[in-house]
């Protein structure tokens, strides 16, 4: 397992270079251009000059290289001198570093700043969504057309058709509007003080909705893919062989049939583990949370190529290693997968 793993991400930077390039050739060729944004009375040569402060007018390849190199080495290494607080060599010029068109900083310390407030969001309803359908889709694949799977799917499906900003609108006109209990919006610049009962309080009163609406949404869909699985493994010949041998039923179903039927859902999991980071566009939308959602959505408005270049690439990068992870995971839910 080990050595699968390390071979994984080894073969991983390849991938990653070539997703690179392809992310870099679509944005680099996408119509829209920062100088575009200028008052049309700007005269044409300040307008060039312009373009070639930001490196536009430089051959694709060598625009490339340069981002991959920042990206790979020189990041990682800022990232490394920050946390110990120290240089590698001759510390790292800023100029080197990818730098946002719009706020002219870099790009990363830009995402940095923004992704605590998509992880609160999007990890607490990633995970409030998994702990409330796993349980709920085996229970209704065992009781399968019973008043409890019957309600369980309809629900789903209610869950599932529902789009989450019309679900934010409504539970932001009940208990905002009318009710008053939640505010409305997510206030980014609360820093949550875990010393004090009260900034903790303020920060759970803030994630209810978004977290409520997310969780419903995860769950509707996870419990559908959860109830197909089970269903599928308790009409396998195993199960059967285990029950005529005498097992309890509540270990034929944890033991057996639950353990094999995670191996999908652990697929469909990790997918939307990468998602975490990327932002809900809709849901941060909705209740105005400063997350990696709306800056993407910004970014793309405002034409700044290494600001969505950079957050696509940590997207892309987030895929690959949730991916691994439940390659990983595979081989201890089911015995007969063996990588070695």
């Amino acid at each position: 397992m080990l050595r699968y793993t390390i071979r994984r991400f080894v073969f991983a930077v390849p991938m990653l270079l070539m997703i690179s390039l392809i992310i870099f050739t679509i944005l680099a060729f996408a119509p829209g251009d920062p100088a575009g944004a200028l008052p049309l009375t700007i005269p044409a040569e300040v307008r060039e000059a312009y373009r070639e402060s930001l490196g536009l007018n430089d051959g694709f390849w060598g625009r490339w290289i340069k981002w991959v190199r920042a990206m790979f080495w020189y990041e990682p290494q800022h990232a490394i001198e920050s946390i110990g607080n120290f240089c590698i060599g001759d510390c790292i010029d800023p100029g080197e570093r990818i730098i946002s068109f719009s706020s002219r900083s870099p790009a990363v310390d830009t995402i940095y700043e923004r992704l605590p407030q998509t992880v609160w969001v999007l990890g607490l309803g990633l995970l409030f969504g998994i702990m409330i359908a796993i349980p709920i889709g085996i229970y209704s694949a065992y009781k399968q057309y019973s008043a409890f799977d019957n309600v369980g799917s309809f629900v789903s499906v209610v869950g599932w058709s529902m789009p989450v900003y019309w679900t934010g609108l409504i539970l932001i006109f009940i208990f905002s509007v009318n009710l008053k209990w939640f505010p409305s919006f997510y206030d980014t610049t609360h820093d949550v003080q875990f010393t004090s009962w009260s900034s903790i309080w303020i920060q759970i009163k803030q994630l209810i909705m978004p977290v409520t609406v997310l969780s419903l949404f995860n769950a509707a869909a996870f419990s559908r893919f959860t109830r197909a699985s089970v269903l599928d493994n308790l009409n396998q010949d195993y199960v059967r062989t285990a029950r005529s041998k005498g097992l309890r039923e509540f270990l034929v179903i944890n033991r057996h049939v639950v353990r094999n039927s995670m191996i999908p859902v652990v697929t469909l999991i990790a997918l939307s583990s990468a998602g975490i980071f990327s932002g809900a566009i809709l849901t941060e939308t909705v209740f105005r949370i400063n997350g990696t959602g709306s800056l993407l959505i910004t970014a793309l408005g405002q034409a700044d190529t290494p600001m969505l270049q950079t957050l696509t690439f940590f997207i892309a990068v987030m895929t690959v290693f949730f991916n691994i992870i439940a390659d990983i995971l595979y081989g201890l839910l089911d015995p007969r997968i063996r990588y070695d």
